[in-house]
């Protein structure tokens, strides 16, 4: 089923999501890759605050190319999920609203996804250029010094993504494999 969702998302809003909808997102998302995520798991631990607050909100696992004039950002696809698995049931449980990546995730993940009613998104890879013209806008907010891995702020008009794994702990990745096994 398409879905429209508004970010950031609401517990409710992503409770109403089902393994396998086709999503298109539209509000305010984050980007953070392995280094950001490293650096904002250290300044936790240190006990300062992140740079973006990450109740609700959407981080996409993304680094972006560089914007080809007029645009405001480059290609932007989707990063492998997993490398950022020892870091998400924490952020989760401060209340992150969903994820945006490629990719299988761990046990803890999707005991984390469940345990705070969120939800993990894929978006196509492969496809970052087709993936770009959906973000109108994009801003560094912080570790710019991380280049592409800096966080950056972005507004997105109906993003495609599917959701894969629901806050129920389906998983669209199992299911459909069971699915095209029945069917052999």
């Amino acid at each position: 089923m398409d879905r429209e969702v508004t970010a950031p998302i609401s517990r409710e809003a992503a409770a109403e999501l089902n393994a396998g909808d086709m999503v298109y997102i539209s509000g305010t998302i984050y980007t953070a890759r392995d280094a950001a995520h490293k650096r904002m798991d250290e300044a936790l631990i240190a006990g300062e605050t992140l740079p973006l607050d990450v109740k609700g909100n959407i981080i996409y696992y993304m680094g972006p190319s560089p914007a080809r004039e007029g645009r405001p950002i480059g290609s932007a696809g989707p990063t492998t999920a997993s490398r950022m698995d020892k870091y998400a049931p924490r952020l989760l449980d401060m209340g992150l609203g969903g994820m945006v990546g490629k990719g299988k995730r761990s046990q803890e993940v999707i005991d984390a996804i469940v345990r705070n009613g969120s939800v993990y998104f894929a978006a196509i890879g492969g496809a970052g250029a087709l993936l770009s013209k959906a973000i109108v806008a994009s801003e560094v907010i912080a570790y710019d010094d991380l280049g592409t891995e800096a966080i950056r702020k972005l507004t997105v008009e109906r993003f495609p993504a599917i959701v894969v794994i629901d806050s129920k702990g389906n998983n669209l990745y199992e299911t459909a494999v069971k699915e095209y096994n029945k069917e052999e």
